[in-house]
């Protein structure tokens, strides 16, 4: 009978013992797992999000709110600012792309996010089904939003005031879906398309307000591509300086960000260590006593002829065996934790995160567990394979 056998058998034979190693280890490694995998997925979908985007042009207030409700979609707006800056932009030499932003209503939840042709096109979006919007109230499904909602092409929908779902509809004012794009994996996914007069269009119902100049329209934000690295000194300053406008780089705030939730993934990864440090002790505890209690079996079976290396090789086969299962255990433990948490973003059309997606960091996980369960063995593994058969038999009379 090999070594592994014979350490299932063992374990087998303490099975509240090692129920308890495989929980703390599984604990552990499940914590780790959560953690790698929510906060690498974040930060690459907060790059993806932000890429290209050098500035964004909104009303004054907080920058790391203009950000998430401009870029991410995940925050309210911090007002509106006039619909003249967009061109002012568009025609700033040190500026090669302006996309104007107009929020205000939702459909199930999902932004109309009242833009132009060229947002799409900035996460190179391609479609799956139907063609870009042409007028206005033609709308544009990002895939994430059209699954969800169902949408199809010639399907009439109105929008509900607001950026969740809940609030009045627009029901004199119905959009037609024109459009489907492909998955982009980017916050396009839970937008809906479509051009900014619609978004004025449905808050116009005055008709002295639909014969407003453009004017004295008011926009969101507007997200702004430099062409030059000189634009990155001098565009901020000059936004800033303007009465009703301010400022914020996209970099700049996330960088921000990811330090400010960086604080707590590492309060997390130190409770994680903590935990695999409390399961190496009890898995030591669990193996050293074991081997206390079995001291004559381990004896008898040195007189039936089994080698001190057989038997270091029992023990350290049985934190071997431990630590393999309780990191597996606590791998899928911690993916069904993203899986969770992920039902609960998705349900609130904000942040997309893969259930089963493995990151980098994950694969020292099932190394960082053996070597959790052969160090716990180690010390009870050399008592074994030091076992004095005489005096152990002796005592044991």
């Amino acid at each position: 009978m090999n070594a592994l056998s014979l350490a299932w058998k063992a374990l087998r034979h303490k099975p509240l013992g090692t129920a308890l190693n495989l929980l703390l280890m599984a604990i552990g490694i499940a914590m780790m797992t959560f953690i790698l995998a929510v906060s690498t997925q974040l930060e690459e979908g907060a790059l993806r999000d932000a890429e290209g985007i050098d500035l964004v042009v909104g009303a004054k207030g907080s920058p790391l709110q203009l950000i998430l409700s401009s870029v991410y979609h995940v925050d309210i707006p911090t007002g509106n600012v006039p619909y003249p800056i967009l061109q002012a932009l568009a025609t700033h030499p040190l500026v090669k792309t302006a996309i104007p932003l107009a929020l205000g209503d939702n459909f199930h939840g999902f932004r109309i996010v009242g833009t132009n042709a060229s947002y799409a096109g900035h996460y190179d979006a391609h479609l799956a089904q139907g063609k870009l919007f042409e007028r206005p109230m033609q709308a544009v499904f990002g895939a994430l939003a059209a699954r969800e909602t169902h949408a199809t092409i010639g399907a009439k929908f109105a929008g509900s005031h607001g950026l969740t779902a809940g609030g009045e509809l627009h029901d004199h004012a119905p959009y037609t879906v024109v459009g489907i794009l492909q998955p982009t994996g980017s916050v396009l996914d839970r937008l809906i398309l479509t051009p900014v007069d619609s978004v004025w269009r449905v808050h116009e119902t005055d008709p002295d307000e639909a014969q407003k100049p453009a004017a004295e329209r008011e926009l969101t934000a507007v997200l702004v591509e430099y062409a030059s690295p000189l634009a990155a000194v001098s565009m901020p300053r000059w936004v800033n300086s303007q009465p009703r406008l301010q400022a914020a780089q996209p970099a700049f705030e996330a960088a921000r960000l990811f330090d400010l939730l960086g604080i707590g993934m590492d309060v997390l990864r130190a409770i994680a260590g903590g935990v695999l440090l409390v399961a190496a002790l009890s898995m030591f505890v669990a193996l050293y006593g074991a081997l206390e209690e079995r001291k004559t079996d381990m004896a008898i079976l040195r007189t039936l002829g089994a080698s001190p290396a057989k038997l270091l090789r029992l023990l350290l086969a049985q934190g071997l065996l431990l630590s393999l299962a309780g990191a597996l255990a606590g791998w899928l433990l911690g993916h069904l934790g993203v899986g969770v948490l992920a039902a609960s973003l998705g349900s609130a059309q904000q942040l997309h995160l893969h259930t089963w997606r493995i990151v980098d960091g994950e694969a020292w996980l099932p190394l960082i567990a053996v070597v959790v369960g052969l160090l716990a063995a180690a010390l009870p593994a050399a008592r074994a394979y030091r076992t004095d058969i005489a005096a152990t038999l002796a005592r044991s009379h």
